[in-house]
């Protein structure tokens, strides 16, 4: 297997395919958990938010969303659990019957949030299948950290509320990050980012505090998923110990582990 320059193994292949289903089956056995995880976190702060600011359905921004995974958590009160279930294999063997069960279910169930999401990815398989799905409402197909938004992205981002990602943060640099912000016109979203440990978030939050947000870390961990394997563990540990990071307890037993970054604009 390949390995990116942090260590960790190269699981490009699990984000371009035209449905869920290879990402659900590669990530099942690793115990990929990091969404469920988040869920009450971002659910506390979308409520606190619409109570502060008074905004009945919040516009949520979910950075590198893949196939809307936060989304269906979050506006359909699924669990990770029910999505590994429902792309286990066993359902319809073609996208068009994947898709027409998700549609179904997207009309059917009532959503549990007044939310409206839209995902940013660079990946366009997946975006068109979550928004076909009816888990993300807008798409922005791009990548803010080579590139400014095209006008009409513009558009599609201006507006947001809520800025979340559960694990971009590394890949996806406070280059994204300006990039959203400077869409809203001088409106700044709150922010709630879960970065694995061996990518450091300083240069985020420095970025994040000259555009005026005060940013803090919440203190518990979260398991994100299993190492792939030995090497995977041996590459993620010489990373978290060249940040200096001590991986005792955590990385060493055989997890990847996050942590919770919010930003709120300093005035809050």
């Amino acid at each position: 297997m390949r390995h990116d320059a942090s260590g960790k193994v190269s699981l490009d292949h699990i984000y371009t395919a035209p449905d869920p289903r290879t990402y659900f089956q590669v990530l099942r056995p690793l115990g990929y958990r990091v969404p469920q995880l988040a869920k009450p976190y971002f659910e506390k702060l979308i409520k606190e938010y619409r109570e502060t600011e008074q905004v009945p359905v919040p516009r949520v921004l979910d950075i590198g969303c893949s196939y809307g995974i936060n989304a269906a958590l979050l506006k359909y009160d699924l669990t990770m659990d029910e999505l590994y279930a429902r792309y286990d294999g066993t359902g319809p063997a073609s996208r068009a019957g994947l898709l027409a069960r998700d549609q179904d279910l997207s009309r059917s169930r009532s959503p549990a949030h007044g939310l409206r999401f839209t995902g940013l990815d660079a990946s366009t398989g997946a975006l068109a299948y979550a928004h076909e799905a009816g888990f993300l409402d807008d798409t922005v197909n791009a990548d803010l950290e080579s590139d400014d938004p095209t006008p009409a992205q513009r558009d599609l981002l201006a507006g947001t509320d809520l800025v979340v990602s559960t694990g971009c943060i590394g890949y996806v640099t406070e280059r994204t990050l300006t990039r959203v912000v400077r869409a809203q016109d001088g409106r700044l979203p709150w922010m709630a980012h879960f970065v694995l440990r061996m990518f450091p978030f300083e240069p985020v939050e420095a970025a994040l505090d000259e555009l005026g947000y005060r940013t803090v870390r919440v203190d518990e961990v979260f398991k994100q998923r299993r190492f792939a394997g030995p090497q995977e563990q041996r590459g993620v540990l010489d990373s978290l110990a060249a940040a200096g990071v001590d991986a005792c307890g955590l990385e060493e037993d055989g997890w990847l582990y996050a942590q919770l970054h919010l930003s709120r604009p300093q005035h809050r």
